[in-house]
């Protein structure tokens, strides 16, 4: 048993997609036409880092309830986590790359840590060995 994917509401795919996949190196896995529970048209659109089982499935808001959810989906506390090989390799190329840290780097008992925010105004751990 596993988490196969976990949901991302983001205002729209495109720069969701372009985030995931140009800017932190995800895989597009899937990338197609859907229909809403009442008919109308969406995408099923699944992100995953190379080699992972679980993928996050950015769902494009659809009404005010998951428009007000978007970049605030766990209350302003971290909740997601990626954690890389080459902690610093990643963390400056990320930053050259535009994508905003709110914390720096800094090293905790369980390794590197800095924290930043998807495109959607998520806050995301990113954690390398200490």
């Amino acid at each position: 048993m596993h988490v196969s994917l976990v949901t991302i509401v983001v205002e729209e795919y495109e720069p969701a997609i372009e985030f995931f996949v140009q800017l932190l190196g995800f895989d597009l896995v899937e990338n197609n036409p859907s229909l809403t529970n009442d008919g109308r048209p969406k995408r099923w659109v699944v992100v995953r880092p190379p080699g992972a089982n679980t993928g996050l499935l950015l769902a494009r808001a659809d009404g005010d309830q998951q428009r007000a959810a978007v970049g605030c989906q766990t209350a302003g506390r971290v909740g997601f986590f990626l954690r890389v090989d080459d902690f610093i390799a990643t963390y400056e190329r990320l930053s050259a790359a535009g994508v905003e840290f709110v914390r720096g780097p800094v090293t905790e008992d369980y390794g590197a840590v800095a924290v930043f925010r998807d495109v959607a105004g998520n806050q995301w751990d990113l954690i390398g060995p200490a």
